[in-house]
Protein backbone atom coordinates (compact mmCIF):
# COMPACT_ATOMS: atom_id res chain seq x y z
CA UNK A 1 0.00 0.00 0.00
CA UNK A 2 1.45 3.36 -1.04
CA UNK A 3 0.73 6.27 1.29
CA UNK A 4 0.26 9.83 0.06
CA UNK A 5 -1.10 13.01 1.59
CA UNK A 6 -2.27 16.46 0.66
CA UNK A 7 -0.68 19.60 2.09
CA UNK A 8 -3.46 20.00 4.72
CA UNK A 9 -2.43 16.72 6.32
CA UNK A 10 1.30 17.48 6.20
CA UNK A 11 0.80 20.93 7.74
CA UNK A 12 -1.43 19.56 10.52
CA UNK A 13 1.06 16.81 11.42
CA UNK A 14 4.03 19.18 11.44
CA UNK A 15 2.15 21.64 13.66
CA UNK A 16 0.96 18.99 16.10
CA UNK A 17 4.19 17.05 16.58
CA UNK A 18 5.93 20.25 17.73
CA UNK A 19 3.82 20.12 20.92
CA UNK A 20 4.88 17.58 23.53
CA UNK A 21 1.26 16.71 24.31
CA UNK A 22 0.90 15.27 20.81
CA UNK A 23 4.15 13.28 20.79
CA UNK A 24 2.30 10.03 20.00
CA UNK A 25 0.78 11.23 16.70
CA UNK A 26 3.67 10.24 14.47
CA UNK A 27 3.84 6.74 15.98
CA UNK A 28 0.07 6.33 15.72
CA UNK A 29 0.14 7.22 12.01
CA UNK A 30 3.02 4.85 11.32
CA UNK A 31 1.44 2.01 13.29
CA UNK A 32 -1.93 2.38 11.61
CA UNK A 33 -1.04 3.10 7.97
CA UNK A 34 2.36 1.59 7.19
CA UNK A 35 2.67 -2.05 6.10
CA UNK A 36 -1.10 -2.51 5.97
CA UNK A 37 -3.29 -3.98 3.28
CA UNK A 38 -6.32 -2.21 1.87
CA UNK A 39 -8.44 -4.63 3.89
CA UNK A 40 -6.67 -3.54 7.06
CA UNK A 41 -7.37 0.13 6.33
CA UNK A 42 -11.10 -0.20 5.62
CA UNK A 43 -12.12 0.06 9.29
CA UNK A 44 -13.51 3.36 10.49
CA UNK A 45 -16.55 5.49 9.75
CA UNK A 46 -17.35 5.62 6.03
CA UNK A 47 -18.21 9.12 4.87
CA UNK A 48 -19.26 8.01 1.39
CA UNK A 49 -21.02 4.97 -0.06
CA UNK A 50 -18.16 3.73 -2.23
CA UNK A 51 -16.88 0.19 -1.77
CA UNK A 52 -13.76 0.56 -3.92
CA UNK A 53 -12.91 4.19 -3.00
CA UNK A 54 -14.08 4.67 0.59
CA UNK A 55 -13.65 8.03 2.31
CA UNK A 56 -12.95 7.15 5.94
CA UNK A 57 -12.80 8.88 9.30
CA UNK A 58 -10.68 6.82 11.69
CA UNK A 59 -10.01 7.12 15.41
CA UNK A 60 -6.39 6.74 16.39
CA UNK A 61 -5.55 6.22 20.07
CA UNK A 62 -9.17 5.83 21.17
CA UNK A 63 -11.99 8.30 21.66
CA UNK A 64 -9.80 11.07 23.11
CA UNK A 65 -6.94 10.65 20.63
CA UNK A 66 -6.86 11.76 17.02
CA UNK A 67 -9.15 11.70 14.00
CA UNK A 68 -7.68 10.99 10.60
CA UNK A 69 -9.59 11.47 7.35
CA UNK A 70 -8.42 9.54 4.32
CA UNK A 71 -9.35 8.21 0.92
CA UNK A 72 -8.60 4.57 0.21
CA UNK A 73 -8.24 3.53 -3.43
CA UNK A 74 -8.46 -0.22 -3.06
CA UNK A 75 -7.75 -1.31 -6.65
CA UNK A 76 -4.71 0.98 -6.94
CA UNK A 77 -3.53 0.03 -3.43
CA UNK A 78 -3.08 3.66 -2.45
CA UNK A 79 -4.20 5.64 0.56
CA UNK A 80 -4.46 9.43 0.58
CA UNK A 81 -4.30 11.06 4.00
CA UNK A 82 -6.34 14.25 3.97
CA UNK A 83 -6.54 15.71 7.47
CA UNK A 84 -5.80 14.93 11.11
CA UNK A 85 -6.84 16.63 14.33
CA UNK A 86 -6.61 15.81 18.02
CA UNK A 87 -9.73 15.49 20.15
CA UNK A 88 -8.14 17.01 23.27
CA UNK A 89 -5.42 19.44 24.26
CA UNK A 90 -4.53 22.91 23.03
CA UNK A 91 -5.40 22.12 19.39
CA UNK A 92 -8.21 19.71 20.20
CA UNK A 93 -11.63 19.88 18.59
CA UNK A 94 -14.63 17.61 18.74
CA UNK A 95 -15.04 17.09 14.98
CA UNK A 96 -14.70 18.98 11.75
CA UNK A 97 -17.78 20.30 10.02
CA UNK A 98 -19.51 18.59 7.12
CA UNK A 99 -18.40 21.54 4.99
CA UNK A 100 -14.75 20.89 5.94
CA UNK A 101 -15.14 17.17 5.20
CA UNK A 102 -16.50 18.00 1.75
CA UNK A 103 -13.73 20.54 1.10
CA UNK A 104 -10.88 18.14 1.88
CA UNK A 105 -12.62 15.44 -0.18
CA UNK A 106 -12.60 17.79 -3.18
CA UNK A 107 -9.01 18.83 -2.43
CA UNK A 108 -7.70 15.28 -2.47
CA UNK A 109 -9.17 14.55 -5.90
CA UNK A 110 -7.75 17.81 -7.24
CA UNK A 111 -4.34 16.98 -5.73
CA UNK A 112 -4.42 13.50 -7.30
CA UNK A 113 -5.30 15.02 -10.69
CA UNK A 114 -2.51 17.63 -10.50
CA UNK A 115 -0.03 15.36 -8.65
CA UNK A 116 0.23 17.97 -5.87
CA UNK A 117 0.93 15.34 -3.25
CA UNK A 118 3.51 14.11 -0.78
CA UNK A 119 4.55 10.48 -0.48
CA UNK A 120 5.00 9.30 3.08
CA UNK A 121 7.87 7.09 4.10
CA UNK A 122 8.83 5.69 7.47
CA UNK A 123 12.46 6.62 8.15
CA UNK A 124 13.59 5.18 11.48
CA UNK A 125 10.21 5.72 13.14
CA UNK A 126 9.72 9.23 11.73
CA UNK A 127 7.47 10.29 8.89
CA UNK A 128 9.28 11.70 5.89
CA UNK A 129 7.18 13.71 3.43
CA UNK A 130 8.62 13.39 -0.09
CA UNK A 131 7.46 15.88 -2.71
CA UNK A 132 6.26 14.15 -5.89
Amino acid sequence: MEIFCISDFKEAVEKLIKKKSYFSLETEIIDHFFNKSAEGLKSGTRLNNSTDQPYIKKRLEGSGGYRVYYLLLIKEEKVYLMFVHPKTGAYGSSNITDESKNLIYKKVYEAIKTNDLYKLENINGKIDFKVL
